[in-house]
């Protein structure tokens, strides 16, 4: 692999811990919900630097797309304890 492609690698890797733990720390839900969705976006393209267009795809596709739109719709139709007061 050439230097650039490592670099690269190197920053997806970084930014995909990073993501992890701020939906770790996230105290809304929301927020840690997208998060969720753009770890596995970089996950995606992880799979597709690693020469697996096939997996980077179908991660995209249910990890960050559809998983997330899930997610979020579940939250927005619970009620939040913040509003009782």
């Amino acid at each position: 692999m050439t230097l650039i492609v490592q670099l690269i690698q190197l920053l997806v890797l970084i930014g995909l811990i990073m993501t992890a733990l701020a939906v770790i720390y996230f105290k809304d839900l929301i927020s840690a919900a997208i998060a969720l969705g753009a770890s596995s976006l970089l996950l995606a393209l992880q799979f597709y630097l690693l020469r697996a267009p096939d997996v980077a795809i179908a991660e995209a596709a249910v990890g960050a797309g559809l998983t997330t739109a899930i997610f979020i719709f579940a939250i927005k139709s619970t009620q939040r304890k913040e509003e009782k007061r």
